[in-house]
C-alpha cells in the first residue's frame, strides 16, 4: 500500500475545514446553490383577467364602488368545474345526507385532529432509547370486537341508537413484579 503524497495530504487538510463550514451552513447554502427548489404555492397563485375594450360600451353595467371584482376570489370548485359550484345538491346527495343522521358537533375537526395526534408517536432518538429502554405500550384503547358486535346487534334488535350503551374495551393484563423488573 502506498502512502499519500504530501501535496494531496495538504489539499485534504485545507479542504476539510471548508467542507465542514459549508456543511454547517445548512439549508440556505443548498438553496442558494440551486440544489433545492421552491415552487410557488398552487393555491395562492391567482391571475387577473386581461383588460380589453368591449365592442359596445353601452352594454356594460355601471360599477359599484367598493364591490369585489367579479374575476377575483373564485373558488377552486368554480374554476375546475364551472357551473357546478353553486348548483343545488341532487336528490341522491340529499338522501345520503338525510340517511347519515343528525349534523355533527361544531368542534369535530379539532377533536379528530387532537385524537390523531395522541395516536401518532414521534420516532424515538438514541437518548430516548437509552433513557426509556422499555418498549412503549400500544397507543389508544382497544375495543373488544366480539362484545361490541353483540352490543350493536342488541341495540338494532331493540330499536336503539348504535351509540347507546358503553363500548366494551379490552382491559390490559396486569404485569407481575418479575415482568416489571425484567422489562418484558
Amino acid at each position: 500500500m502506498s502512502t499519500p503524497r504530501p501535496a494531496f495530504r495538504a489539499k485534504l487538510v485545507l479542504a476539510a475545514p471548508l467542507l465542514l463550514a459549508l456543511a454547517g451552513c445548512g439549508n440556505d447554502t443548498s438553496r442558494s446553490l440551486g440544489f433545492t427548489r421552491d415552487p410557488p404555492d398552487e393555491f395562492q397563485v391567482t391571475t387577473r383577467a386581461p383588460l380589453s375594450v368591449p365592442p359596445r360600451l353601452g352594454d356594460l353595467p355601471t360599477p359599484t364602488p367598493g364591490a369585489a371584482r367579479p374575476q377575483e376570489n373564485r373558488s377552486a370548485a368554480a374554476i375546475l368545474a364551472p357551473g357546478t359550484a353553486a348548483a343545488q345538491p341532487s336528490a341522491a346527495e340529499r338522501a345520503l345526507v338525510a340517511q347519515a343522521g343528525s349534523p355533527v358537533e361544531d368542534g369535530i375537526r379539532r377533536r379528530v385532529d387532537e385524537e390523531s395526534l395522541r395516536l401518532d408517536a414521534p420516532p424515538r432518538g438514541v437518548v430516548d432509547t437509552l433513557m426509556f429502554w422499555r418498549p412503549a405500550g400500544p397507543a389508544g384503547i382497544t375495543v373488544d370486537p366480539a362484545r361490541e358486535s353483540q352490543r350493536l346487534r342488541e341495540n338494532a334488535a331493540l330499536g336503539r341508537e348504535a351509540t347507546e350503551g358503553e363500548t366494551p374495551i379490552v382491559q390490559p393484563r396486569q404485569r407481575s413484579l418479575w415482568e416489571m423488573l425484567s422489562g418484558s
